[in-house]
């Protein structure tokens, strides 16, 4: 009997073929949105497996109520929105798509860094208005990036992508991490520092951490004090790393000078206030929006989730 699969969102076909080619029948939610937790629940039922997004909640109760599973693919590098105890706990392996994703999202941090610091955002709105009536030496003076300090909360992989970016820029970088990263101090130049010395010290703060219960509001009200008026701050790991209502509130204070969001704290919704304020730059979670991207991390979880029907260990278990 052929073993059924359900995929939670729409992916790149190239992975759908994956999971044909190798014998089993494919459900995809033919919505374009994310279906709620009943929703997902009634169509994995009776399912063998699931190909799942991080905007999907595999929490303890969806895992059991969907007893038939035997494993969890999700396409993903990070994985909180999965219960890895209660799966490990059915006996369902979870995986993830770590690794292929780390030079677009590192792309995406390095072009909100330079969006927020040169107020491109700010400046096509004033144009598209047709407000722009001719230069002028005081219009949209925004940050230099030569000679500018760095700071890389979290040295994995796509902090350790941003290093060499920095130094086409001329920039310093600093970082701190629970470990020593040899391979970026040697390749940048990279100095590991505590957190407050970062904050205190960086001019542009960039944020790749894993989410955590460590790592929940990583950033809030003490830390934006900790800063410099003229530093910005730059987002694109995971939205609860970051206080949203107390960064409002630092940049409606002027404390500092503005910020790049891909990703945002209670997803999708949007803190009223980010969107009110003209210095920073938002992006609706495209880290990894790359057509190659993409179809990569697709394929990964298709080859992943294939390992799991055959009973095999697949090659990026996390639990």
């Amino acid at each position: 009997m052929k073993k059924t699969i359900f995929v939670s969102q729409r992916i790149p076909q190239a992975a759908i073929d994956i999971l044909e080619q190798a014998g089993f029948d494919v459900e995809v939610n033919p919505e374009d949105r994310v279906l709620t937790a009943e929703e997902l629940i009634t169509s994995c039922r009776g399912k063998d497996g699931l190909l799942c997004l991080l905007t999907d909640t595999i929490d303890k109760n969806f895992i059991d109520q969907t007893p038939g599973l035997k494993g969890i693919a999700n396409m993903a590098v990070g994985y909180d929105n999965i219960d890895l105890q209660a799966a490990a706990r059915k006996g369902i392996p979870v995986s993830n798509t770590p690794g292929v994703l780390t030079e677009a999202t590192a792309d995406l941090a390095w072009a909100l860094l330079m969006a927020a610091s040169r107020r491109l955002p700010e400046a096509e709105r004033y144009l598209r208005a047709g407000k722009f009536t001719g230069w002028g030496p005081m219009l949209f003076m925004g940050g230099d990036l030569n000679g500018r300090i760095l700071g890389i909360v979290g040295a994995g992989r796509i902090g350790t992508a941003i290093g060499p970016r920095a130094g086409g820029f001329g920039m310093k970088i600093i970082y701190t991490d629970p470990d020593r990263n040899k391979a970026l101090e040697e390749e940048t130049g990279a100095r590991r520092v505590e957190l407050d010395t970062l904050l205190e010290e960086s001019d542009f703060i960039t944020l790749h951490v894993l989410l955590t219960e460590k790592t929940r509001h990583l950033i809030g009200r003490r830390e934006l004090r900790r800063m410099k008026r003229t530093a910005y701050l730059i987002n694109t790991s995971r939205g609860p790393v970051v206080n949203e209502e107390a960064l409002v509130e630092a940049i409606q204070s002027k404390e500092i000078a503005g910020a790049g969001l891909d990703v945002f704290e209670k997803e999708p919704h949007i803190h009223p206030g980010l969107l009110s304020l003209p210095n920073v730059v938002l992006l609706p979670h495209i880290g990894s929006a790359t057509i190659e991207t993409r179809t990569r991390m697709a394929t990964m979880a298709a080859d992943n989730l294939t390992a799991m029907m055959k009973g095999e260990q697949p090659p990026n278990q996390v639990n």
